[in-house]
């Protein structure tokens, strides 16, 4: 048995920078009700006519991951892409990445757990490499959201949230059991998919349904019970991180850097002070990009290592929770 390792990190975030301020030209409110509300003061979304998607997103952060962990794109054994946004309803991103990347005909996988997607999609890959089945996997989480939310005061409850953006990172074989990725823990709770759901295109609602439709259809723009995913979110957080400390006989005072899912700088804050964390031992950037969903945890994990706040011995801790209900963390040992 192996042992799975981060040897390489990188993120892409699109140019166009959307403020409070913009989208209070399209709907009804302000800087302050969003901030008050989330945390966010700005976030990324697709400009018309980049070429950005999911896909094109992913390729670039991860020829950044690739490069950073010191391999080419012949060393890559594997794909496993995380995404809820992905550029066709099927088939996925994973193999887009290889063609955009022209690796050679490795096999791709896609991981459609949203929020906790990029957690779900690591332990996946830990898992082939530990086996020894491959030694060196790329890992993406991409998304983008802002081409299907509302943008009329009707959807600000959600659109306000959600930025586009990707991330990557390179898992390797690694033979100290003592280093890498020590455990993930992953859950669900799928009584409750309907808080936080897009609910067509679905088997209900499919093409001929689509065709005769004249009413307006708002069951494919994003509906969320923030109340009860904010209640869920906390107690969630607070048991899988501890799930993970306990597993790896860890004590809250052992966590070097937090990583939290992006979801909402309150949800952040509430874990941080109820594990007694310090600000340099959490890292939030959902005030420049919004909820980035199956990117956000890359992103900042890739963020917080170019700022030099993740440094070899260190005991990072990632955490997620989303629709689904799904929800994970990770335990790693840098």
């Amino acid at each position: 048995m192996y042992n799975s390792k981060i040897i390489g990190l990188g993120k892409y975030v699109p140019d166009n920078v959307v403020t409070n301020d913009d989208l209070s030209k399209m709907m009804d409110t302000n800087d302050a009700w969003i901030q008050e509300r989330t945390g966010i003061k700005e976030r990324r979304w697709i400009k018309k006519g980049t070429g950005d998607t999911s896909a094109t997103m992913g390729a670039k952060a991860a020829k950044i991951a690739i490069e950073r962990a010191g391999l080419t794109k012949d060393d890559i054994d594997f794909i496993v892409f995380a995404t809820l946004s992905p550029d066709y309803y099927f088939p996925g991103c994973g193999v887009q990445i290889q063609d955009l990347l022209d690796m050679r005909t490795i096999g791709a996988l896609d991981v459609r757990n949203q929020c906790s997607g990029f957690i779900y999609a690591i332990s996946v890959a830990d898992q082939f490499i530990k086996t020894g089945m491959y030694k060196n996997i790329l890992v993406v989480g991409a998304e983008y959201h802002s081409n299907g939310l509302d943008k009329s005061t009707r959807g600000r409850g959600v659109t306000v949230i959600f930025g586009d953006g990707a991330g990557a990172c390179v898992l390797s074989r690694e033979e100290d059991s003592t280093k890498g990725i020590l455990s993930t823990h992953l859950h669900s709770e799928g009584k409750y998919a309907d808080k936080l759901i897009v609910a067509s295109p679905s088997i209900a609602h499919w093409i001929p349904e689509i065709m005769e439709s004249e009413e307006e259809d708002l069951s494919y723009f994003p509906y969320m019970d923030g109340t009860f995913v904010f209640k869920h979110a906390v107690v969630r957080f607070s048991e899988v991180i501890m799930e993970g400390l306990m597993k790896n006989g860890l004590q809250k005072e052992d966590i070097d850097m937090l990583i939290p899912h992006q979801a909402n700088l309150r949800i952040a804050q509430f874990i941080q002070k109820k594990f007694g964390l310090q600000d340099n031992q959490v890292f939030n950037n959902i005030m420049k990009y919004g909820n980035t969903t199956a990117a956000s945890v890359i992103i900042a994990l890739t963020e917080a290592w170019e700022e030099g706040k993740i440094k070899e011995g260190d005991n990072v801790v990632l955490a997620a929770f989303g629709s689904g209900f799904t929800w994970g963390s990770a335990i790693i040992k840098w």
